[in-house]
């Protein structure tokens, strides 16, 4: 039986889909962009400050499972621009030991939704 996942402390939906379900132990997080979720805006002074606020989506939506990082076994990070590579890792890589550092994939795609520079989906287990 899956279980829907759903926080105030990150952007609500912007189409046909959940923050995140659980099913069983594993926890499958939607991507995440730089949407600030109490104005629904952008945050796009900077690609560090946007993924920061990707980041905090992340953590809210982990949190609202009772997960954190540390319960992450895989991520996707999409990039609209590969030359953004080095600061998006940067922070990603912040919140995580790197020795117990999730799987990871980073693609880079012609467009996102809103016009983001980024965005990052997860896989936690619990």
């Amino acid at each position: 039986m899956k279980t829907i996942i759903q926080t105030a402390h990150a952007p609500a939906p912007i189409g046909p889909y959940n923050q995140a379900i659980k099913h069983g132990n594993t926890l499958y997080v939607s991507g995440q962009i730089g949407l600030d979720p109490n104005s629904m805006e952008w945050v796009s002074n900077s690609i560090t400050e946007e993924t920061e606020q990707v980041m905090k989506n992340l953590e809210a939506v982990l949190k609202a499972a009772h997960m954190t990082f540390e319960n992450v076994v895989k991520s996707t990070i999409f990039l609209s621009n590969m030359d953004n590579f080095t600061e998006v890792n940067a922070v990603y890589g912040s919140r995580f030991d790197e020795t117990q550092a999730p799987a990871r994939e980073t693609v880079a795609v012609k467009t996102l939704p809103k016009n983001v520079r980024v965005e990052i989906s997860m896989i936690a287990i619990e």
